[in-house]
């Protein structure tokens, strides 16, 4: 399957979380209606912008409170479908509610989703700090060298914001294991596969920024338009302009280039053999990453390959007799038994031969 079908296939997701987009707008829309209300009655302008910044504070909390909760399930359900379809070969029927399912019985609640996504974010962006100091190091005092690092770094740190749901597709697809574990297990995997992830960076940062300026435009056009005839704040109309750009983002762009992340995450990390010496190294170069590996409650030395303990070797006895080591022993002195192991006679001081 293809990343192109695995996205159309999993549309509902992109329409779900344009759903969540377009109900926070349209909360935001009436409050700024009952906030310019209040404003009208007064007749003053400073009680009108003390309703602006009233409306810009509760906007801020409806927007945290929607995204919070229900914009992260329904990305972590999306996340959930995808690696369960590569490990199954199809996808679920009634995506969206499956996808929920997964999540809430794989963490409990968004919450939880919420904070490893967290730590996987921060430890993804450590550790490619790290790397993006010995990638630095190789250009040395080339002439330019500078704004060729800081125009990779920047198209690389779009790329990043994509690359810890791909970890975190891990935990769903090694569901048999614990969270943490999984999601550790799911950087390492990344750590190992790197520069083949991130080869399309600077293609992935260009369609995300190209995609957010024509929506942006349009969504200007449409609320400038609108409150303009209106004779509304022109200043509300370029925020709900950024709001709507940036729900179609989240809904389509973001899911589209998730997917496609995934797609190329999930064909190799099947196959990694995850190199267990990594944990360590990772632990000592991210915080994020040790406080991860922390809560898995897993010790690097509890992962290493153990040694194959030898077997005692049984000769053959002779039937009917008992083995050497088994029959009791006497001093040929003076008679007394010998402890198994014993070289001398613990009462004459004979040595037994």
């Amino acid at each position: 399957m293809t990343a192109k079908d695995l996205f159309m296939k999993t549309l509902a997701f992109c329409w779900a979380k344009l759903g969540l987009g377009l109900l926070n707008i349209l909360i935001c829309t009436v409050l700024f209606a009952i906030m310019m209300g209040i404003s009208l009655l007064f007749a003053s302008e400073g009680v009108a912008g003390i309703m602006l910044f009233v409306w810009l504070g509760l906007a801020g909390a409806v927007n945290f409170a929607i995204n919070h909760y229900f914009g992260y399930l329904v990305k972590a359900g999306h996340v959930a479908v995808i690696a369960q379809t590569f490990k199954d070969g199809r996808v679920p029927a009634n995506c969206v509610s499956v996808g929920k399912k997964m999540v809430l019985d794989r963490f409990g609640t968004a919450n939880a989703y919420f904070a490893i996504d967290k730590l996987v974010s921060g430890a993804v962006k450590q550790l490619q700090r790290t790397l993006g100091r010995v990638a630095n190091s190789l250009f040395g005092a080339v002439p330019g060298a500078d704004t060729v690092k800081s125009a990779a770094n920047f198209f690389l740190d779009i790329s990043l914001g994509y690359v810890d749901e791909c970890c975190l597709s891990y935990t769903f697809y090694k569901n048999d294991q614990n969270a943490y574990k999984s999601a550790c297990d799911g950087v390492v995997i990344y750590a190992q596969n790197w520069k083949h992830l991130l080869k399309n960076a600077a293609m992935t940062a260009l369609t995300v920024i190209v995609s957010l300026l024509v929506v942006t435009l349009v969504a200007f056009i449409i609320f400038g338009g609108m409150f303009r005839l209106l004779g509304w704040s022109g200043f509300v109309a370029f925020i709900l302009s950024l709001m709507l750009a940036w729900t179609v983002k989240f809904a389509f762009i973001d899911s589209w280039i998730m997917v496609k992340m995934m797609h190329g995450y999930m064909q190799v990390a099947p196959t990694t053999t995850i190199t267990f010496d990594l944990y360590t190294r990772l632990s000592g170069l991210s915080s994020k990453f040790r406080e991860m590996f922390k809560n898995s409650g897993v010790t690097a030395s509890s992962m290493q390959p153990q040694p194959v303990q030898p077997q005692p070797v049984h000769t053959a006895e002779t039937p009917g007799t008992a083995p050497m080591a088994d029959k009791p022993r006497f001093c040929p002195q003076c008679g007394t038994p010998i402890p198994p192991g014993k070289a001398f006679c613990g009462n004459c001081g004979t040595r037994i031969g």
